[in-house]
């Protein structure tokens, strides 16, 4: 049988930490079923040291990754909206098509030490993947699910 394969959107602010890390880890965690995507309302220049840090000591790489402009993504068919940060919340942009959105906000560790980013980390796979699943109807039935 032939799953769907559903478009997630993490939007933070510089696309630099959080929104990075979810990317990742949702797209290991929920791989077979997500395809992340991460943007920021205002990118930084690169990804956080910390947060590359981070991923990789739980063995996920983040060699592929670097900050980009929601306006780069913004065409892309996306299922669900994810916001980690209040800012990108409140500026969160108009898509060319309604989508569902979810928010759910982490401590931006940005500039910390790395126990703040592996925190953060911890607590986007504790909180989001499972947020994300229930938001898709994600389950380990055969049938596939549907977003309302």
């Amino acid at each position: 049988m032939n799953e769907r394969v559903f478009t997630v959107l993490v939007l933070c602010t510089g696309n630099a930490c959080r929104s990075q890390m979810a990317e990742v880890i949702l797209n290991h965690d929920l791989g077979d079923r997500v395809r992340a995507l991460s943007a920021g309302t205002v990118p930084q220049a690169k990804v956080a040291d910390g947060a590359v840090e981070a991923l990789r000591l739980v063995g996920l790489s983040a060699a592929d990754l670097y900050p980009r402009n929601v306006d780069a993504v913004i065409d892309e068919e996306i299922d669900l909206v994810v916001t980690v940060c209040d800012n990108a919340k409140e500026s969160c942009p108009t898509f060319p098509r309604p989508v569902p959105r979810m928010h759910l906000a982490f401590h931006d560790p940005h500039g910390g030490p790395l126990e703040n980013f592996i925190r953060v980390r911890d607590e986007i796979r504790a909180r989001l993947v499972p947020a994300v699943r229930e938001a898709l109807g994600l389950s380990d039935s055969p049938c596939p699910p549907r977003v309302t």
